[in-house]
């Protein structure tokens, strides 16, 4: 097992270095450049050289790719140019970390929460009027676009019937104590029950839209993997021996059916982290996605280069865990 943490450790490492690479070619071969983005109108031949020379951006690509990884190492991303001018970029992710967190728990919550069981239920009752409708859901889930469902959502639950909030994170004017940056967590933790409240409910909208396409995988893949462990012979060995339908259903089903749920479940932390960008702008959820929207269409380089980096390393993270727990579940993977 120990074998195994260290290769992948290994790999995670040679591909944070690589992605490390590719996003430094790729933030200098965007129009403009840092030096226009922070100089903007301002730019002139002298300015811009010694602004050059400061960065060290007249200097070989390696050399400046060298010094890029070590300010990586540091903390040093710079201050940030737009989002929040003069600002620290690793303190703006900081602030702004507890907030994408708090929506993508929430949203992959809900998606395993109905994702597996109607995925194991749909496969158990194949080709009933349930199997049929929850695939049709899961079509809808995936073919309706984030920002639209989004809006749809908005309209019928927050403007037209009043029952939840349009946008933000928390009420304007409710005085909220700040612990975690978790607001519901927050509330909780005061006993502010009535903060803790309005930030569930301002979490509710955006958290479903988010879930969407977690969960429509979710479900597929768990209703493929029970509809192929059912047929295997064990479990019509396990029905002959008289085993109760507990013991085939915990033992036999689920536990070897779960093997690709959970690496699905890991991957969709990647998606939630993208399809945060959409939902926090819809919504005007001040997370990551928000930030680094803003930072793309203002050009804020110093923020885009930690968002991105960040959002790379906690995708890495994420599928390591998920790669030990696979390990865990199923002993044979130690061994590939």
């Amino acid at each position: 097992m120990l074998r195994f943490i260290v290769r992948r450790l290994v790999q995670m490492v040679g591909v944070l270095i690589v992605l490390s690479l590719l996003l430094f070619l790729w933030l200098r071969s965007l129009p403009g450049g840092t030096v226009s983005a922070i100089l903007g109108e301002r730019a002139t031949p002298a300015s811009r050289a010694a602004m050059e020379a400061q960065f060290g951006l007249d200097q070989p690509v390696w050399v400046q790719y060298a010094k890029f990884v070590g300010r990586v190492l540091q903390g040093n991303f710079g201050p940030s140019t737009a989002v929040l001018p003069g600002r620290d970029a690793l303190d703006i992710f900081l602030q702004r970390l507890p907030a994408t967190i708090e929506l993508s728990l929430f949203a992959l919550a809900i998606a395993v929460a109905l994702g597996i069981p109607l995925g194991y239920f749909a496969a158990r009752r194949k080709e009933t009027f349930l199997d049929n409708a929850s695939v049709v859901g899961s079509l809808i889930g995936v073919a309706v676009p984030v920002f639209f469902l989004g809006f749809l959502l908005q309209r019928v639950f927050a403007i037209e019937l009043g029952w939840l909030p349009v946008s933000g994170r928390q009420s304007t004017g409710l005085d909220a104590t700040r612990i975690t940056g978790f607001f519901v967590l927050d509330g909780i933790l005061t006993r502010e029950w009535d903060a803790a409240w309005d930030s569930f409910k301002h979490l509710i909208l955006p958290a479903v839209t988010l879930a969407t396409i977690p969960f429509a995988v979710v479900f597929r893949i768990t209703r493929a993997s029970v509809l192929e462990v059912l047929d295997e012979d064990y479990i019509r060995t396990a029905e002959s021996k008289g085993l109760t339908a507990r013991i085939i259903r915990g033992r036999h089903i689920l536990r070897n059916a779960m093997l690709p749920v959970t690496t699905t479940i890991g991957l969709q932390v990647g998606a939630l982290l993208a399809g945060a960008v959409l939902t926090e702008t819809v919504f005007g959820f001040a997370g990551v996605g928000d930030a680094l929207a803003t930072a793309f269409r203002l050009r804020d380089y110093a923020v885009l280069q930690v968002l991105i980096l960040a959002a790379a390393g906690i995708y890495v993270i994420v599928n390591l865990l998920v790669d030990i727990m696979y390990a865990v579940i199923d002993p044979r993977v130690r061994t590939r």
